[in-house]
């Protein structure tokens, strides 16, 4: 990004800079950050650790360490690639491939931020299949019961 990040704060919104917690004042507003290599993190797009359940939320949350600063970038690309890569394999789901394939867009050029929000758009997908998944397994246990 050659004009540099832009972040779009709400009143009150917090934000993590370099592992310093931020708060915005009374007003909306926008921020433009120039340094490239500065590990911003708006916290209402943070997930904390325990709620990284899922694959999808795992995956979300690896990037959001890349983004925080807390593990290498190139550590991130090794992890996220292979994970990513089994999961469109594994979901058929066109218009979720789409957002798979961003996040392996994204983590090839190391822009972590894009890779959660790109994930972001599945985890609604990811919560149907898990329900699915779940009222299967419990008709299931009562068949095996009757």
């Amino acid at each position: 990004m050659s004009g540099g990040l832009v972040i779009r704060l709400r009143p009150h919104e917090k934000f993590l800079i370099n592992g310093a917690i931020v708060e915005n004042g009374e007003r909306r507003a926008k921020l433009r950050v120039k340094s490239p290599d500065a590990n911003i993190l708006r916290l209402r797009d943070a997930l904390h650790p325990n709620d990284a359940t899922t694959p999808v939320k795992r995956l979300y949350y690896t990037a959001q360490l890349a983004v925080t600063g807390d593990v290498e970038p190139n550590a991130t690309v090794t992890e996220l690639l292979p994970a990513l890569k089994d999961l469109f394999d594994a979901l058929p789901d066109e218009q979720i491939r789409i957002h798979i394939t961003d996040a392996i867009k994204h983590t090839h050029t190391f822009e972590f931020y894009y890779v959660m929000r790109a994930l972001k758009k599945i985890f609604p997908y990811e919560e149907n299949l898990l329900l699915i998944a779940r009222a299967k397994e419990l008709a299931s246990m009562g068949k095996d019961t009757q």
